[in-house]
């Protein structure tokens, strides 16, 4: 996968200068060791740190009840305005651990702090993998510091490669636009539907950020918040957003929303297994939450999804899925003059879904993946 503006339903602002995706938005280094976590040698401890001090930030974490250690971490020690590091693990999810979760977590702000001469609250942790399994922090801890060492304003490739867990290919991109720079990378396949977050994404940039909480917040709710994949939700979705302010110019219009959707489209194309990515686009719902709950049955439906990777334009699926969430409504018969499938059985790398209701003016879509062979073995094996 190459080249980073590459989705049909991303709308690109004008001006847009793609770097090498390894390079950093200025004022920020990174880079990843392997300590064992994933095996076979793979890069598995990220470190993430903004060379200056007034940087401002915002963080957006899962609303799982069954949040992660590092989750709370985050939200009970972190500064979450001004985080100028971040420490991440890939292949431990540290979820379901207990207070000696926390306590492994909260080690981990404690000696990335100590590495890079920062306190404690500027230190944000991000851990992903598999529940249930204690941190073996006797390798994590020192591999910290060897991650502190090697950092480099060129280490987006080497923390790409940290943050992965069953991800096909890294999530990542460097862009200019005018005196802007703004690097981003993801990571996420599986365990995907979002509410107000995704797997783990980091964004930096040089750009003056006013509000980078609303801001963040808004570009999420058009990204990360429209795709699913397995509609299961995370214990561990965190998206953190850090500007310097050091090119005095504001964060173009519409740039962030454009990184965070592309890199969105990629985790859904990433799916577990999948081959193809699809958007359904509901429209004449009574309401916004009607559009929103017809929109999602349909993309999380198995039928319409397993569908969608064998190319089998059957648009009964669809309304099946619609019906189903609309259930008890007394709704006009939907038929294929209200449902643009043809993309369904396409050849294409993207499918685009239509249904339109007749019950009103509210509209909503989602991004979502096939559902193939691929995933029920990947997932059924994932541990053993």
């Amino acid at each position: 996968m190459s080249g980073f503006f590459r989705s049909r339903w991303v709308d690109v602002p004008a001006g847009v200068e793609e770097l090498d995706p390894a390079q950093l938005a200025p004022g920020f280094r990174a880079g990843g060791v392997h300590v064992g976590l994933k095996g076979g040698g793979k890069t598995d401890v990220g470190l993430l740190i903004c060379d200056e001090p007034e940087v401002s930030s915002a963080l957006v974490l899962t609303r799982n009840a069954s949040a992660a250690a590092p989750i709370r971490v985050c939200r009970e020690i972190v500064d979450q305005a001004h985080v100028r590091a971040a420490v991440i693990n890939s292949g431990n999810a540290n979820a379901e651990t207990g207070e000696k979760g926390f306590a492994d977590a909260l080690a981990m702000a404690e000696r990335a702090a100590d590495a890079l001469g920062l306190e404690t609250p500027e230190v944000a942790v991000a851990e992903t993998g598999v529940i249930g399994v204690p941190m073996p922090m006797s390798a994590v801890l020192p591999g910290i510091e060897a991650a502190a060492r090697g950092l480099s304003a060129a280490g987006g490739e080497t923390f790409s490669e940290a943050i992965m867990t069953t991800d096909r290919w890294p999530k990542r991109c460097t862009l200019k636009v005018g005196g802007v720079t703004v690097s981003a990378q993801a990571k996420g396949a599986g365990m995907i539907q979002p509410n107000m977050a995704t797997l783990l994404c980091f964004v930096q940039t040089d750009a003056v950020v006013e509000d980078p909480v609303a801001e963040l917040r808004d570009a999420v709710d058009a990204s990360f918040n429209r795709i699913t994949v397995d509609g299961q939700m995370s214990t561990n979705d965190t998206v953190l957003l850090q500007a310097t302010g050091a090119a005095r110019e504001p964060l173009p219009a519409g740039l962030l929303e454009a990184v965070l959707l592309q890199l969105a489209i990629e985790i859904v194309r990433d799916g577990e297994g999948a081959a193809r990515a699809g958007r359904v686009a509901v429209s004449g719902a009574a309401d916004q939450d009607e559009a929103e709950r017809v929109a999602r049955a349909i993309a999380n439906s198995p039928l319409v999804k397993t569908a969608l990777y064998g190319r089998d334009p059957n648009w009964g699926r669809i309304a099946q899925a619609a019906g189903a969430a609309l259930a008890g409504v007394d709704l006009d018969e939907i038929g294929s003059d209200s449902i643009d499938a043809a993309e369904l059985g396409a050849d294409t790398l993207e499918a685009e879904i239509g249904l339109r209701l007749s019950r009103g003016d509210a509209r909503a879509h989602v991004y979502f993946s096939d559902l193939g062979h691929e995933y029920v073995t990947l997932n059924a094996e994932y541990t053993t």
